[in-house]
């Protein structure tokens, strides 16, 4: 699997070695194997040492030949994470990314209660993200999803609509050329549910993608079940730009967040903290909340059921992520 010079997440030349070990980036991950790109360009399996991999796509790592294939020897600090866990296991997605886009549609009708839980966990670490609205051609649907997202984007996430289509001409399509901007130089992470367009937008920006899939699911020996690990595709030949494709998932638990850090990583609620009467404030029943005070005066002032800075359904979501992770800690 050789391609051409690699490149590091920020276009930073990666080219060297430390204390004898050679660098490379992870593109892809299943079980205990990974596949491993050198800053030749060359892609070799590599395994950790010891019985757990330790190392997720988008790591970069140090590590030693053995034959013709690599064991992996360190990995190096990551600038982030992203990662859901529910009780029973933690899954991790990637690590060193520059932004997350998440792709929904205005059909299938998209979960806001999934959205948040996605964004919960970005803010955790620090990751920028762009939601991104697909089917734009379909009425009055996505003039219904449109403004079931003004919430997100009124408190500062950037939402662009989309149009791809599958099966025609691209001519036909609309708000790519905007997306490409957004994603030229950086390392991006697309997650959506199924149904919403992401094998299509993948393929539309990475041509090769499904070749690229096909070898690495036999360098890896893993079959179809490549399709369900995360995987790194070069957009073009610069190695600048990287989409990292994940899988579909049901559920994206945060057992990670502790309940009393949510205020502080929903944007909208943080806006209005500082000032509670009460230093350990839960911000769902105590008086003198500045949370509470801010959701009554905005519905009272508007009338309107979802204005304001707060949204009723943002706050609905907070109440039972609240209630939800304070649960899991009561056992």
């Amino acid at each position: 699997m050789s391609q051409s010079r690699t490149r590091g997440a920020h276009g930073v030349d990666t080219t060297g070695t430390s204390g004898g070990l050679d660098e490379g980036l992870v593109v892809a991950a299943y079980g205990r194997h990974c596949l491993v790109e050198s800053p030749d360009g060359q892609r070799r399996i590599c395994h950790p040492r010891g019985k757990k991999s330790q190392s997720v796509v988008g790591d970069r790592v140090r590590w030693m030949p053995t034959g013709d294939e690599g064991s992996i020897e360190r990995v190096e600090t990551r600038r982030n994470l992203f990662y859901r866990q529910d009780e029973l296991r933690t899954k991790s997605f990637a690590a060193n990314l520059d932004q997350i886009l998440v792709l929904v549609a205005a059909d299938p009708e998209f979960s806001e209660r999934q959205l948040a839980r996605s964004l919960i966990a970005a803010e955790a670490e620090g990751i920028p993200v762009l939601i991104v609205l697909n089917k734009s051609d379909l009425q009055p649907a996505f003039d219904h999803a449109w403004a079931r997202l003004e919430p997100y984007r009124r408190m500062g996430t950037d939402v662009l609509p989309l149009r791809l289509k599958g099966d025609t001409a691209a001519s036909t399509e609309a708000g790519l050329d905007a997306l490409q901007e957004r994603l030229a130089g950086k390392t991006t992470l697309v997650l959506g549910p199924s149904g919403v367009g992401k094998s299509t937008l993948v393929n539309r920006l990475v041509p090769h993608a499904k070749a690229l899939t096909g070898e690495i699911s036999r360098a890896l020996n893993s079959g179809k079940h490549t399709t369900t690990s995360t995987t790194w595709y070069w957009v073009n030949d610069t190695r600048r730009t990287a989409l990292i494709d994940s899988p579909g998932f049901q559920e994206f638990g945060l057992n990670h967040i502790e309940p009393m850090q949510l205020a502080h990583l929903m944007p909208d609620l943080r806006a209005t903290l500082g000032h509670c009467r009460f230093y350990n404030c839960t911000h769902l029943h105590e008086p003198g909340c500045s949370v509470l005070t801010h959701v009554q005066e905005a519905a009272e002032r508007s009338g309107v059921e979802g204005s304001g800075s707060i949204s009723d359904n943002r706050y609905r979501i907070y109440q039972e992520l609240f209630a939800e992770l304070s649960a899991r800690r009561a056992y």
